[in-house]
């Protein structure tokens, strides 16, 4: 089970144990609790966060490759390639990388970085680039240092930018600062091709997101149901919406769309009762969404299978309702005019505190660069691990909460003055 850095101390745990602990461990990973999932982290106690929802994808991811192994053993096949606990250190660590404001951040950080000149932010990259580099375990060795198999397993787009190509200029698994990683956690795999691992890990990310937000949003009765389940035009409108999104879809992406949702509705329409009812939180509500979400999730994991050699095959009607149940999840949450407007003011804060970082930070030669005086100590180091000024700042942003980075942003800017016993950032 080699390691990047080619140590080898082991204890009472498997080498892919070892890993998923350093990961819950990392502090990059207890911010999450602080991260959007889509709805601002600390709204309401009902929304998710990104922890939570990174907590439900490492579960899921686990049942699923458990679900796989189960399968081989009844059919006398051995699978020793495929590990439950890698699948589930890599669900862990899948979004380490995600910045403070969800993917409105992410946005707002690709364009600046962009801008000054470097190739962007991406929040897969940034995880890979957390998990190899800036994350803090030891002083001779950078990142976490995690086995290849859960290195390998955390790319979910296994390739580098490139500008040039419109499969892989907006997603990407690894900035060019973490080439000889990325490299090194590829061997041996097919190129462009995730890993197994990977695989199973994007496929429960996708389940948690399109079964588990969806559930948030019923609960504060946000979702139309009854347009849903019973309109043909709103149906309609899901389809054309989610074939919009679908990168790569097939020339009939409605017709299948509508056959997938047809689908799906006569899957929903047994929980109809509970849906098409204002969620009051009464005991016989929740007993009836718990049964709709473990039975969604069960079914998507249950339609999962394996194909030799060793590729992960979900059917084509199963990712279409995943693919329907997202658009859901997200644009009736999306067009809601209070997230816009939160939203503004979140890409205004990030872009204003980028600024003032960029402006006031020394930089030079590695030992030769000084961080501003109004950065916490626990940033100091990323200015020595940095290739530039632009990729520094964006190391320093994406490392801190939404509640940090809000109440930085309005003490520089004099919105609030604070105490001077308060460090905000700790």
């Amino acid at each position: 089970m080699d390691r990047f850095s080619g140590a080898g101390v082991r204890d009472q745990r498997r080498p892919f144990e070892t890993d998923h602990d350093r990961i819950l461990y990392s502090s990059y990973f207890q911010r999450l609790a602080g991260v959007t999932q889509i709805v601002r982290a600390g709204e309401e106690d009902i929304f998710h966060t990104r922890q939570q929802h990174t907590h439900k994808v490492a579960q899921i991811g686990r049942r699923l490759s458990q679900h796989l192994l189960r399968k081989c053993e009844e059919r006398n096949i051995q699978c020793p390639q495929l590990d439950p606990e890698v699948v589930a250190a890599a669900s862990l660590a899948h979004d380490l990388g995600h910045p403070p404001f969800g993917h409105k951040g992410e946005y707002t950080l690709n364009d600046l970085v962009q801008q000054a000149g470097e190739e962007g932010y991406e929040g897969n990259a940034q995880t890979f680039r957390i998990i190899t580099k800036l994350a803090v375990r030891w002083n001779e060795t950078d990142g976490l240092d995690l086995t290849r198999a859960v290195a390998c397993g955390v790319l979910k787009y296994p390739w580098l930018r490139d500008a040039h190509n419109p499969n892989k200029s907006k997603k990407w698994s690894a900035y060019a600062s973490e080439k000889d990683e990325f490299e090194w956690a590829r061997k041996g795999q097919k190129e462009d091709v995730p890993s197994p691992e990977a695989a199973l890990m994007d496929w429960a990310d996708d389940i948690a997101y399109s079964v588990h937000d969806l559930e948030d949003f019923h609960r504060c009765n946000l979702i139309p149901w009854t347009k849903i389940l019973n309109d043909q035009d709103e149906q309609l409108q899901i389809v054309h919406r989610t074939a919009k999104k679908w990168h790569g879809g097939p020339e009939n992406a409605i017709e299948v769309l509508q056959e997938a949702l047809a689908q799906l509705i006569e899957q929903l329409d047994l929980y109809q009762e509970i849906l098409q009812q204002r969620y009051d939180g009464s005991r016989s509500v929740r007993v009836g969404l718990r049964q709709m979400t473990s039975a969604l999730v069960g079914n998507f994991i249950q339609q999962t299978k394996l194909k030799w050699p060793m590729s992960i095959d979900v059917p084509p009607e199963t990712e279409r309702k995943v693919l329907l149940l997202k658009t859901m999840a997200r644009d009736y949450i999306i067009s809601n005019p209070s997230l816009a407007a939160q939203q503004k003011g979140q890409e205004r804060i990030l872009r204003e505190l980028f600024q003032m970082i960029m402006n006031d930070t020394c930089w030079g030669d590695v030992g030769n660069r000084k961080v501003p005086n109004y950065l916490p100590p626990r940033l100091e180091y990323l200015i020595d691990l940095s290739e530039s000024l632009a990729r520094f700042v964006a190391d320093c942003l994406s490392s801190l909460t939404e509640r940090e980075i809000s109440r930085l942003h309005s003490r520089l800017v004099g919105y609030e003055a604070g105490s001077v016993l308060d460090p905000i950032v700790r």
